[in-house]
């Protein structure tokens, strides 16, 4: 007998490491530039910032060395990056508001949350290592399909319970335990793409099936559409009683690019397009913050609109600050992103682009770019369906969700509330994001990891066969 092994892609810890050195020194060098611009010393407690970056990415590697050898040594230090500069965008911002405080009164002083905000890295990180403990083989997810589905239905009216949820700015979307509160949907993401991979493995070839053909499309035979169907239904429920339409468009999204890629039916994207459209266009006649988003996006310079009560205000500081950025960006500590609300949120986009500079945000754009290449490789890589998809939505969803939250705050389309994952402070959004991101490692090995060696029969010589 013959052993026949094919050699897998080699595990790289010294290029994880000097990633990660890279990694921590691009959110530690923002630290570190935010106050030499504004105090001209370094940080008090640069050391105790400084130690805690390094534990935090030691732990994670070695964890990582230990749980998933075989990952993509990219996918880490890609997303050890982004946290780090989103951090340290964070204490900027606290570093003005903190100046700002002292002039306000009580009631209406800006919140600091950068220590909050790294106790949620924290816990995103003991998510991450958790769900590569438990979860050694991700196919084992395939079983929970139809549990994944229930689980993202619960969260989903978790925030129209009376007295646990809350409206805030027109959406319904948080939930509030004690002095803790929480966004749902963000982990609605993971499950959603747990429950279509499942279902769409399983069902992808009759919905692959073709079905009449119109104007030179193939569409799906009527029994097909259900799928869809009851999606689209869930998108609208969210839209009618959340009134979220950037959830909405975010799990509607999803499901139509995964349906896709299973069955790379282009017909499938046009009836998502077409169902969707006029759900948001009803919405948007319907529900008075819907619509005042749309007017917003299309008359944010009017005097009107912008000294309005929830008008375009944010959005013109926005975009003032990051025309004022220019190429190379004034500096970091050296700006005014603190003149636009929720600048450590949902324009956490916009005040880097004003201290960066457009070549800043383009360097954090290509560091996403990456991870989102590297969750598509391992896609490519692995060597199941249900893995194959799983992948591609959970790549998808970051990609998704970072083209509206850069739409948004450019006015390229509405401005829908999303926040940048890893970057923004939030702390539903980091533990969700460190949970994908432990996904994403989960199939990296499975698809860089070597393949049980295949036996095969020796081959008998020309001269024994003739004998």
């Amino acid at each position: 007998m013959a052993t026949v092994t094919i050699s897998p892609p080699r595990s790289r810890p010294i290029v994880e490491l000097l990633l990660l050195v890279l990694a921590i020194a691009a959110g530690l060098g923002g630290y570190i530039l935010t106050s030499l611009n504004r105090t001209d010393t370094l940080p008090g407690n640069i050391g105790m910032h400084a130690a805690i970056l390094v534990v935090f990415a030691i732990i994670a590697d070695l964890g990582v060395r230990k749980l998933a050898p075989h990952a993509d040594p990219v996918i880490l230090p890609m997303a050890v990056a982004l946290t780090g500069i989103g951090l340290a965008m964070i204490n900027r911002l606290d570093m003005s508001y903190h100046e700002l405080n002292k002039s306000l009164a009580a009631e209406a002083q800006y919140p600091i949350v950068g220590m909050k905000q790294l106790i949620f890295v924290a816990v995103g990180l003991v998510a991450a290592a958790i769900v590569l403990i438990a979860i050694r083989d991700h196919r084992i997810l395939r079983r929970y399909t139809f549990t994944a589905m229930i689980i993202s239905l619960i969260l989903l009216l978790l925030p129209l319970v009376p007295g646990l949820g809350q409206e805030h700015f027109g959406a319904r979307i948080w939930i509030y335990i004690g002095p803790f509160s929480v966004q749902p949907a963000e982990f609605v993401k993971i499950t959603l793409a747990v429950f279509f991979a499942g279902y769409l493995v399983q069902n992808r070839d009759n919905l692959a099936i073709g079905g009449p053909k119109i104007l030179g499309l193939r569409l799906p035979r009527g029994r097909d559409l259900g799928p869809i169907l009851v999606t689209w239904a869930v998108a609208v429920a969210i839209l009618i009683f959340q009134r979220d339409l950037g959830t909405s468009l975010l799990f509607f999204g999803l499901f139509v690019a995964m349906i896709y890629v299973a069955t790379a039916r282009v017909s499938w994207l046009v009836i998502g397009a077409v169902t969707f459209i006029p759900a948001a266009l009803l919405a948007i006649k319907q529900f008075p913050h819907v619509g005042n988003r749309i007017n917003v996006w299309l008359h944010a310079y009017n005097n009107d609109v912008y000294d309005a009560v929830g008008g375009s205000h944010q959005v013109v500081q926005g975009q003032f600050g990051m025309a004022s950025g220019g190429l190379f960006g004034t500096g970091w500590g050296r700006g005014y992103p603190q003149l636009v609300p929720f600048a450590q949120s949902d324009f956490i986009l916009s005040s880097l682009a004003e201290e960066l500079g457009l070549t800043g945000l383009m360097a954090i754009l290509l560091m996403y770019l990456i991870l989102i290449e590297r969750g598509l490789r391992a896609a490519i890589g692995v060597r199941d369906g249900f893995g194959k998809l799983l992948a591609v939505g959970i790549s998808f969803s970051i990609a998704l969700q970072l083209f509206v939250v850069l739409g948004g705050i450019t006015r390229l389309i509405p401005l829908t509330g999303l926040t940048a994952p890893f970057l923004a402070q939030g702390g539903s959004s980091m533990v969700a994001s460190w949970i994908a991101i432990a996904l994403l490692l989960r199939i990296s090995d499975a698809a860089r990891r070597p393949p049980t060696p295949i036996e095969l029969p020796a081959k008998t010589s020309e001269r024994g066969a003739s004998a």
